[in-house]
């Protein structure tokens, strides 16, 4: 586990840069001593030598490299939100005060903020007064529902929790280098993903990587987007949208899907051919939930055709509730043809005959526009992209 001591971090760099000890120490304002110590810190902490002493100087060994190119990406990142709030930031911030402001950007309360941290309140109360009396202004609004992070408060706090990310990639990238399988990989499933390309994506990289560690979240796009942005998910995997939410991501098509109309086997329309929009709309109907790309393809379908629409409406995300309530019910359903696949196949539900001609959906990766994935977030990227060759017309 390497410490988070951005002092150390800036002397390793200095040292990279200069090649010297005695010179990163006059950059860094330090000692030449404190300069040696937080070498042999960093280098015991990394398992290794970081450089090759050499009588003309410092030169970083393979390890140092891989240390050097994940710090710089977190550092600079780092170091200019730090100065766009206050040059003096850039000098002054410790890596625990810098924690607290993200517990605190995050619980908009001390006493949450110092429970998240396993703090004592006082702790964090101390280290957000210093930030803010070192940068010359407040970074929280205090107001009756607690303390509100300004925007230059939440930019510092984003930057930083994708420096502290960078940060755990830095050991990831070492331990990948001695054969170990170190590290995590945060997949954001959306709906489709979880029941057509992520299990046999998981499958394949389980296969190669049998001992690393995968977590598979789920749950609104807008909060895996959050995640996503400030380094607590690594990739999206699920319904692309038409244009970029927020400028700082990018989005990677994988395969197309459409919409389909389901029922249960034995419904009054099950065998039907081309069925009106107008007989489809007097039934009732369990679909997505709004703010999703299915759902404004739904919403959009009934007044393109001047068709009043459905006036009961169920707001379902599952294809597994969905299942079960159509079964139930007369209810029909809407929802990708690719996640209902295993349901028509297996005679749970039919695909209705309607003759709509539903536009296909892109569905692919959504990443940070800047990330660098290890080398086993790369192997899963290409253990997805596998899987979605895969995929085939519903």
């Amino acid at each position: 586990m390497i410490s988070r001591n951005f002092r150390h971090f800036r002397v390793f760099l200095a040292v990279v840069d200069l090649r010297s000890p005695t010179l990163a120490a006059e950059r860094c304002r330090v000692t030449q001593p404190a300069v040696t110590q937080a070498l042999a810190k960093l280098e015991r902490e990394a398992g290794g030598d970081l450089f090759e002493r050499r009588r003309n100087g410092f030169f970083p060994t393979r390890r140092g490299r891989l240390f050097e190119v994940r710090l710089r990406r977190a550092m600079d990142r780092l170091d200019a939100a730090l100065a766009e709030v206050s040059p003096r930031l850039a000098v002054t911030a410790s890596a625990a005060q810098v924690q607290a402001l993200i517990a605190m950007t995050e619980a908009q309360n001390h006493t949450l903020a110092a429970r998240a941290l396993g703090l004592a309140q006082p702790t964090v109360h101390r280290a957000i007064s210093q930030l803010e009396q070192a940068a010359g202004r407040p970074l929280f609004e205090r107001t009756s529902q607690g303390s509100v992070p300004t925007r230059a408060c939440r930019s510092l706090a984003q930057a930083a929790q994708l420096a502290f990310s960078e940060i755990e990639q830095v050991e990831a990238d070492l331990a990948e280098d001695e054969g170990r399988e170190v590290g995590r990989i945060v997949i954001g499933a959306l709906p489709l993903s979880r029941s057509v390309v992520l299990p046999e994506a998981l499958a394949r990289f389980r296969a190669l990587r049998p001992r690393q560690r995968v977590t598979v979240i789920d749950g609104p796009y807008a909060d895996m987007l959050t995640g996503l942005r400030r380094g607590a998910i690594d990739l999206i995997l699920g319904a692309l949208r038409d244009t970029l939410p927020v400028p700082d991501i990018t989005q990677e098509p994988l395969f197309e899907d459409t919409l389909s109309v389901l029922a249960r086997p034995g419904h009054p329309l099950a065998g039907a051919r081309a069925i009106p929009l107008e007989v489809l709309a007097r039934h009732p109907w369990a679909v997505p939930r709004p703010g999703t790309p299915s759902r404004a393809q739904f919403d959009a379908l009934f007044p393109t055709h001047a068709v009043p629409p459905p006036d009961s409406i169920l707001d379902c995300g599952s294809i597994l509730l969905m299942r079960e309530v159509l079964m139930r019910s007369d209810l029909l359903g809407c929802i990708s043809a690719q996640q209902a696949e295993a349901e028509v196949r297996n005679g749970l539900l039919v695909r209705l005959d309607t003759g709509i001609d539903w536009p296909a959906r892109p569905i692919g990766l959504t990443c940070r526009s800047d990330w660098m994935p290890t080398r086993a977030q790369g192997l899963m990227l290409d253990c997805i992209r596998a899987a979605a060759r895969a995929v085939r017309p519903a």
